[in-house]
Formats: structure tokens, sequence, C-alpha cells
């Protein structure tokens, strides 16, 4: 699983490379043709893995269940966060791999709830939801990645 981790953590921090730099403005303009932005993304991908790991496990999720309602799946900008929130946000995005690792490490996860994605994959076991969500990142990261060249 170490493979898994480190992918996540490099993920990560493309991400945060990626929108260092950009304003408020930038980080929530929706442009044509998209029906997010990259604000939504980045706390979209701090929701997701929590939802993925934690959740699905059983066991208590390590962000706020404001933050779980305004950007899980099926959600879209309805706000702009703010400039202190999303500073949380990442740092969230950056320190809860590190949490994970530890805590998969110590072997909380014990339970698994399964789950089917949009895709039509079918996550059966703590191991399978940490492989799929290192898809989901570079998917988003995609996204990410694409909007930049707009904003």
């Amino acid at each position: 699983m170490t493979t898994q981790f480190n992918l996540l953590k490099i993920s990560r921090n493309l991400v945060l490379k990626k929108i260092d730099g950009l304003t408020h403005e930038q980080l929530h303009k929706i442009p044509e043709g998209f029906k997010n932005n990259i604000a939504w993304n980045v706390a979209h991908l701090v929701v997701t893995q929590q939802l993925l790991h934690y959740k699905l496990s059983g066991l208590q999720c390590l962000v706020p269940d404001d933050l779980i309602e305004k950007y899980r799946k099926g959600t879209a900008p309805t706000e702009e966060i703010s400039a202190e929130d999303f500073e949380e946000v990442k740092e969230l995005l950056a320190g809860l791999p590190d949490t994970l690792e530890e805590d998969y490490n110590e072997g909380i996860f014990k339970e698994y709830t399964e789950y089917e994605t949009s895709t039509g994959f079918v996550i059966t076991s703590i191991d399978d939801a940490i492989s799929f969500n290192n898809l989901h990142e570079g998917i988003h990261l995609g996204t990410i990645m694409d909007l930049y060249k707009l904003v």
C-alpha cells in the first residue's frame, strides 16, 4: 500500500502547486461548459477521500459535516468559500494523506460497507477504496488543470 499512499500525496501536491497564487476570483470562476470551479474540486477531493475511507469503514470522518454536505458527490458550487475556509481546506488536502496512512498502519479500518461508484466499480474493502480514490483524485486533478487554463 506504500505506493498507493505515495500516489495520493503526489497527486495532492500537484493540486496544491497548480492552485498556488490563484486569486479568490480565479478559484471560484466557472468557465463556460463547466459545472464547478477549482475551489469546489479541491474541497470535493477532501470530502470524497473521507467518505470513501472513513465513513464507509464505519468511522467518523475527520472533516466537518457542513464541508461534507457542500462538496460531496452530486453537489455543485452554490456559494463562494471564504479565503480563510479555503486555507483550512488546503491544509486538510495536504495533511489528511499522512493521517490516512497512519490510521491504516494502526489497523483501524476493520470493516467496510460495499459501495458501487458512478463508474460501476464496486469497492469492497479499504484497500479497494484507497486505490479507487487515487483514480478519483486523478480525474479531478485533470479537471483542475483544465479549469486553470480558463481562469
